[in-house]
């Protein structure tokens, strides 16, 4: 049954770095904008990571969808969400109207700040799961099964 939940857990935190990567991809000047707007990076890496988010959001996504390197990945994971959670709690602790840019668009627009307690909610909860990733990486239908095959002891 945990290898069945890890599944869903793997399935859900990756397509949603799916999704959120690959609607940023197309748009890097919009992904470089909602990094600026949080206004927590010196500016001379802000472009690097508005360009390298994205990039990095579908490499995790694939890697949870398919199963490969999960326990690392869950760290990624785990980690970004993280770093999402304090972002968006730091922007609601100024007085920052921002949208979070968490799946395309960002920077300044007002009353923004009322989607704070659910987008810090959404990201918390997807830290828990990728947080189980980590904890339990041995899912159902998982290239891991087959790269890190465990194979049995002999007796002689």
């Amino acid at each position: 049954m945990k290898q069945w939940l890890g599944l869903v857990a793997r399935l859900v935190t990756g397509g949603v770095w799916l999704v959120a990567g690959a609607l940023k991809l197309p748009e890097p000047a919009e992904s470089v904008r909602a990094v600026r707007a949080y206004d927590l990076l010196p500016e001379s890496i802000v472009p690097t990571v508005g360009h390298l988010l994205p990039v990095l959001e579908v490499v995790v996504g694939l890697c949870l969808v398919l199963g490969v390197l999960t326990r690392a990945i869950g760290v990624v994971s785990a980690l970004l969400f993280l770093a999402f959670v304090v972002g968006i709690a730091s922007a609601w602790a100024r007085g920052l109207e921002i949208e979070c840019g968490c799946f395309g668009g960002g920077g300044t627009r007002a009353g923004a700040s009322s989607e704070y307690p659910l987008e810090i909610a959404r990201d918390a909860g997807l830290l828990l799961l990728s947080c189980c990733l980590v904890a339990f990486p041995r899912t159902r239908l998982a290239l891991d099964n087959f790269l890190f095959r465990v194979v049995p002891e002999r007796t002689l």
